[in-house]
Formats: structure tokens, C-alpha cells, sequence
């Protein structure tokens, strides 16, 4: 399932363009609404999904998300449900990397075994579990690499050199770069700041290093993709999805692609 990954990579890189990736909740409002926005996404210029897992206590998300999650909560998406969008999706695009977002608890209810070949069965490439650190991902990483999936992890401005190739090692796809410290939605880290950290992971993992929390216009996503293989965007997103819906949402997202991609 890396393959996807890789070769989305490769495919910018060849075409000597920083990638966009978008972040959506899965299940919010509902099941047929987010799979219409999913499946609406590559379109407008999304080159990667993260695809949300809703979960009652988002430690690492801003307020926007964290309603989103408890919207989807409300309309009864569980894990399984999540894993059955990426199903959909998949049955009319079968070059997207799909990575999913969110928290430890309820893949640890699943079973990380379970979990793994559930997500590789749905056409899922990877995962990005926000508060399982290197130290307690070792079930979940081996459970993943028997599938061929990318354990995704995130590298913060708190990562100091000690730190970083613990983060980096056994990481694959790519390495996140939260560009703050602190929650989903704050202001963007400072430019400078962003490239040091970038070119600094990069030489440590030989991963692509992606650039998310705080990116909200155009403007901003053109600016780190000077820098990143790839632009994170997700609660501008989501925000602009709840309270004027898909079109307006698909509208930010190819604004926020194009200047990604440098058009």
C-alpha cells in the first residue's frame, strides 16, 4: 500500500511540485455527505486524504475538529464505518493515498492485528495515531508492516535532535511536520522556523517531510510549499464543509491546491 504513497511523491517530485494533502472528518455530517466530499477531493486537486477518525477526547485537536469528530459521533460512525468510506472510495479511485487520522483508543478496541488487515482490506495505505509515540507503536508498526501500510509519525518544533531519529526510524510514506506547538487550527509556525525543520528531517528520515496546523489561505499554502514535499490542510476545510457545504469546501480546497502545486 505504500506503493500509493511513493508514487504520489515520485509523480510531484518529477514535476518538481510540493504535493496537497487535505484532512477531512469522516462521518461528519454523515456517511453519505463525507463520502460525497471524499470522493469529490482528488478532483480539485488533493493529493493525498487523511481521512479523520472520530473519538470523544481529541487531545491534539482545535475546536472546529473537535466538533466535527463529535458530529460524526453523533451520527453513529464508528471505526468500522470509517474503514467502510475508504471502501467506497475506493470502487472509483484506485490512485489516492488514503491515510487515516486519529487516535490510539479505538484501534486498540479493534485489535491492532485486526485493525491492520481491516485497513488493508478497505484500500487504506497508512495511519497517523496522534498519541502513540515510538515507544508504544511497536504492536501496531509490525501489525502494519506485515500489511504493507505506512505508520505515519509526527515531528513537532519540540523535536530536538536527541529526539528526532527515534521519531524517524521505522517511519514510512512520509513525516509529518506540525508547524506549531500546540492544538489543530492555531497560527502558522514561522517561515524560517519551517524550512530549518523540514531540511532537518528530511536528511534525517529520507522521508518527504509534509507541513500541517495553521494553514488557511492560499496564501499561506504557497509559502510552505517552498519548503514541504507536501501542504496539510484540514480544519479550514472542515470549517468551510459544516457551515456552507461541499461546494464552498471543494472551492477552498482547489484554491489551496493550486498553490500548493505552484499554479
Amino acid at each position: 500500500m505504500t506503493k500509493r504513497i511513493d508514487a504520489t511523491f515520485a509523480k510531484l517530485k518529477s514535476e518538481n511540485k510540493s504535493g496537497f494533502v487535505a484532512y477531512m472528518m469522516g462521518g461528519d455530517p454523515d456517511f453519505k455527505a463525507s463520502l460525497a466530499l471524499m470522493k469529490a477531493l482528488p478532483e480539485a486537486g488533493v493529493d493525498i486524504i487523511e481521512l479523520g477518525m472520530p473519538f470523544t477526547d481529541p487531545a491534539a485537536d482545535g475546536p472546529v475538529i473537535e466538533l466535527a469528530g463529535l458530529r460524526s459521533l453523533k451520527a453513529k460512525t464508528t471505526l468500522k464505518t470509517i474503514l467502510k468510506m475508504a471502501t467506497e472510495f475506493r470502487k472509483t479511485n484506485a490512485d489516492t493515498p488514503i491515510i487515516l487520522m486519529g487516535y490510539a483508543n479505538p484501534v486498540h478496541y479493534m485489535g491492532y492485528a485486526e485493525f491492520a488487515t481491516a485497513a488493508k482490506a478497505a484500500g487504506v495505505d497508512g495511519a497517523i495515531i496522534v498519541d502513540l509515540p515510538p515507544e508504544e507503536d511497536g504492536e501496531l508498526r509490525s501489525a502494519f508492516e506485515s500489511h504493507d501500510l505506512a505508520l505515519i509519525r509526527l515531528a513537532t518544533p519540540t523535536t530536538d535532535d536527541a529526539r528526532l531519529p527515534i521519531v524517524c526510524a521505522n517511519t514510512r510514506g512520509f513525516i509529518y511536520y506540525v508547524s506549531v506547538a500546540g492544538v489543530t487550527g492555531k497560527a502558522l509556525g514561522q517561515s524560517a522556523a519551517v524550512s530549518d525543520a523540514v531540511t532537518r528531517i528530511r536528511k534525517q528520515s529520507g522521508l518527504p517531510v509534509v507541513v500541517g496546523f495553521g494553514v488557511r489561505t492560499p496564501e499561506q499554502s504557497a509559502r510552505v510549499a517552498k519548503d514541504a514535499d507536501a501542504v496539510v490542510v484540514g480544519t479550514a476545510i472542515v470549517d468551510a464543509f459544516h457551515k456552507n457545504g461541499q461546494d464552498a469546501a471543494l472551492a477552498l480546497v482547489k484554491s489551496l491546491a493550486d498553490a500548493a502545486h505552484g499554479l
